[in-house]
């Protein structure tokens, strides 16, 4: 079964993330507390998966991701597919395209991410989510 393995927010735009054991999502908007939470906006939960980080040799969070899966294909979901994460239901709204910011990661690394950086999601009911809780695609 798919899950968490990581959360994390950035306090303020430009700062790191901070990682963080469980964190309140808000309706509409993002993890509370982001400085990139986006009432209104398709672009609200950064989803990256464990497996393409691995393969990448990144650490998880260094490419900003809110939530880190494991044992999920993120680059594979669907845009439409809505997802249960802990007591969240979210909707799959965007690829997330790599931008400038990944070149102070490593160089080339824009490139690299090209179609593998994530999934931007969508708060449709808000809630808790907690590390190691399931996710579940919904029909």
């Amino acid at each position: 079964m798919p899950r968490v393995l990581k959360l994390f927010r950035s306090p303020k735009k430009h700062f790191p993330m901070e990682e963080l054991p469980e964190v309140r999502v808000l309706n509409d908007a993002g993890f509370e507390g982001c400085a990139h939470s986006r009432p209104g906006g398709k672009r609200q939960v950064l989803l990256v998966d464990r497996e393409t980080l691995d393969a990448m040799n990144l650490a998880p969070g260094v490419i900003r991701e809110n939530i880190t899966t494991d044992g999920l294909n993120v680059n594979g979901l669907e845009l439409g597919q809505q997802l249960r994460i802990g007591e969240t239901r979210m909707e799959v709204s965007a690829v997330c395209t790599p931008c400038d910011e990944m070149e102070k990661i490593r160089q080339g690394l824009r490139k690299e991410l090209w179609g593998r950086r994530g999934m931007m999601c969508r708060v449709i009911e808000g809630g808790t989510i907690r590390r190691s809780d399931t996710i579940e695609k919904l029909s």
